[in-house]
């Protein structure tokens, strides 16, 4: 499935919803299924700068030359908008994660109901998953 396919996919999941509670609720749904970092990959080199909440966020590439995410974060909200992203962004092509227009974000209104301090971590997290992608892509 490619990057566009997957938003699409979760645009369609949140119209689904009436309300922001419900979309909240699925939010933290999100984030208990969440592949959690391995203990060694949580270090303060793998904190994501500009979030308020503490988010640790490891990347490796496969065999098959695309990008495996795996993350944590002390705040269950936190936890899953990364979950979203890296659903998103997870088993692409560095290159592909890169030039990618993540629309979703505003498509299902995240920009608009999180708080200035949640979106600016949202965008720092999603910043950090395109650095590592361009590193790859430019070994």
């Amino acid at each position: 499935m490619s990057i566009e396919q997957k938003q699409i996919e979760i645009i369609e999941e949140f119209s689904s919803f009436t309300d922001w509670m419900e979309k909240y609720e699925y939010i933290i749904e999100l984030g208990k299924d969440l592949e959690i970092i391995q203990s060694e990959f949580k270090t303060d080199d793998n904190l994501i700068k500009g979030c308020q909440s503490r988010v640790w966020l490891h990347s490796e590439l496969k065999p098959k030359g695309t990008l495996n995410f795996t993350a944590d974060s002390d705040a269950i909200i936190t936890k899953g908008l990364v979950a979203l992203v890296i659903r998103v962004l997870t088993d692409e092509r560095p290159e592909d994660i890169v030039n990618a227009d993540l629309h979703f974000v505003n498509d299902i209104g995240l920009q608009e109901h999180l708080s200035p301090t949640r979106s600016n971590g949202l965008a720092s997290m999603i910043k950090q998953m395109k650095m590592y992608a361009f590193a790859y892509a430019h070994k």
